[in-house]
Formats: structure tokens, sequence, C-alpha cells
């Protein structure tokens, strides 16, 4: 059965040059530190929350990736909805600035998985597929 409706338009998150400088100046100095410093000068800046889930993930700190991810996604939300998102339609990863909610949901999922929580696993990875089918290929490496 085809949807009649039509889809909601793409949410655009708006670029945030400030953060975005500062999450480049903390690449160049690649430590949690660093990450963590723009994480807590831009706490709205879910890029940065995602850095720091994505190098818990790594290091096999599940439970702290978690945590890091669920605030980068909460707040991604806050956002998204602040520029007309009404809780589904696509965010685009093309975007740059729709890429550190996409990621902090992607880390959301991993995370939740390695803590055994599947439910909410599935739930998030269905979730990124919905926001955006080329986010979740980029994130899994399809």
């Amino acid at each position: 059965m085809q949807n009649l409706l039509p889809e909601p338009p793409a949410t655009l998150l708006p670029v945030d040059d400030k953060a975005a400088a500062a999450l480049a100046d903390a690449e160049r100095v690649d430590t949690d530190e660093a990450y963590a410093d723009v994480a807590a000068h831009f706490p709205a800046f879910s890029a940065a929350w995602a850095t720091l889930a994505g190098r818990a993930l790594g290091e096999g700190r599940f439970v702290a990736a978690y945590a890091y991810a669920r605030t980068g996604y909460h707040r991604g939300l806050d956002q998204l909805r602040r520029n007309g998102w009404k809780g589904h339609g696509p965010v685009p990863w093309s975007h740059e600035p729709n890429r550190g909610f996409l990621r902090s949901l992607h880390a959301l999922s991993r995370s939740a998985d390695e803590i055994g929580e599947s439910d909410e696993a599935a739930r998030c990875a269905q979730f990124l597929r919905d926001c955006d089918p080329a986010a979740g290929d980029a994130l899994s490496g399809n």
C-alpha cells in the first residue's frame, strides 16, 4: 500500500562555527580531555558527545559510551525540535551539522547492545535508518 501523505521536509540543523572550530582544535590534540572540554563549553553540540562516545566504545568503556551517546542524542533531539522536526521525517546525513546527532544515535545503539539493552539497540538502529538510510550505511561501514 502506498502512503498518500507527503513526507515532511528534511530537517537541517544550523551550523555552529564556534563549536565546530573547537572540535577541530580538539581533534589536533586528540585526547578525551580535549573533547570533554568542547562538550563542556558547547553542551548542545552533539558532535562532541558523539566523539566521546565513539572513543569510549573503541576502548570498551560501554557504560561511559552509553552515557555520552545518550547525552548527544538528547541534545540533538532538542535541536531538531527547535528547527521544526515533529518527531519524524528525514534528518539527512549529507548535511554536516546533522551528523553529530546521527553519530550519537548510532553510538547509542551500539553501546546499548554492549550493555545488554537489545530492545533499545534495535530501536535506535531503526531510528537511524528512518532518519536517513545513508547514515546507517556510512556508520556501519556498508
